[in-house]
């Protein structure tokens, strides 16, 4: 790895864990506009299953010690594909990050190997601002794949109560102390999803195991048809920061798309997010994915306000 005179490249420890933020920080707001990374969102990727800081991630400090880049790896389920993303303080280590990525590279390669496989797909993304880190993908043989639409809306002035769901449509919280109600929960979201050209399947152990043990299970939905389960959303935390709900997956049956199943849970979820002083709502759509219309999005209210492009590249395992 070449780095300027004086600077150091160095595996990270939870120590660094303010530092790595004030990065991530730099970053997300040259990308976002905002800060969208938390200091347990950093200790959480450091400590994340399959991944092992000492092998999978760097930083890289100025001569005074500062940190100017933190490059990761992320795979939980340790199968299937690798993501790789490299944070840099845009005005101080944009000039290593090319650097990092061909060192995160040599590591899928020799991750590929360890896992008995002749190769890993490895993705990255690239904000509309970074077009300096777009065209390094690129350069280092990147591929563009698929592009990621994030909506939101607003949630003032939201009635209490949900509008009233099709006829023969339901929405309750899921049971999660009900093993039976989670694996309806997964075998929708896994029907559903197989629609998705890339979709990589997730057995309900692990699916379960990747969930955690407390997250806010009144924020998780289950739609019933004429008492049968139809369709599911899931939230998830990573919008809190900025007192936002946010669904991190809407599936719904095949058989029972276009009867309002969707929009019904979208509506139960923005009235939770709403009653617990949530200030907007989002989510980000797969424009690859033909189950998720923009137009469902945009009928309850969903706007578009950014976009990510994700990268794609098959990494030949180490001594193939």
């Amino acid at each position: 790895m070449t780095l300027p005179a004086g600077w150091q490249a160095r595996r990270p420890t939870l120590d660094d864990v303010p530092a790595i933020l004030a990065v991530v920080h730099a970053a997300d707001t040259f990308t976002l506009g905002y800060p969208d990374f938390t200091a347990e969102d950093v200790r959480d990727a450091l400590t994340a299953p399959n991944v092992d800081p000492e092998r999978d991630s760097w930083v890289v400090a100025e001569p005074d010690g500062t940190l100017v880049a933190w490059a990761m790896l992320d795979n939980p389920g340790g199968v299937g594909r690798e993501f790789v993303d490299v944070f840099v303080d845009p005005e101080r280590g944009a000039a290593v990050r090319a650097s990092l990525l061909a060192r995160q590279l040599d590591r899928v390669a020799g991750r590929a190997a360890e896992r008995g496989l002749p190769a890993l797909t490895v993705r990255s993304p690239a904000y509309p601002p970074e077009r300096r880190w777009a065209e390094e993908l690129v350069d280092a043989g990147f591929g563009f794949v698929k592009r990621y639409q994030v909506m939101s809306r607003s949630l003032a002035g939201l009635p209490a109560e949900p509008p009233a769901p099709s006829a023969g449509v339901t929405v309750r919280p899921l049971r999660p102390g009900d093993e039976s109600d989670l694996r309806d929960f997964h075998r929708i979201y896994d029907t559903s999803f197989r629609d998705i050209p890339d979709y990589e399947p997730l057995g309900f152990d692990l699916w379960r195991a990747r969930i955690g043990a407390d997250p806010a299970w009144d924020e998780w939905f289950v739609a019933e048809v004429d008492g049968e389960p139809a369709g599911i959303l899931q939230s998830s935390d990573q919008g809190l920061d900025r007192n936002e709900g946010w669904v991190k997956n809407l599936a719904v049956l095949p058989g029972q798309r276009r009867r309002g199943v969707g929009a019904a849970l979208l509506h139960h979820a923005f009235a939770r997010y709403a009653a617990k002083g949530r200030a907007s709502a989002g989510l980000g759509v797969d424009l690859t994915n033909p189950t998720a219309p923009l137009s469902l999005y945009r009928s309850v209210g969903l706007g578009e306000v950014r976009w990510v492009d994700m990268y794609e590249l098959v990494v030949p395992a180490a001594g193939v």
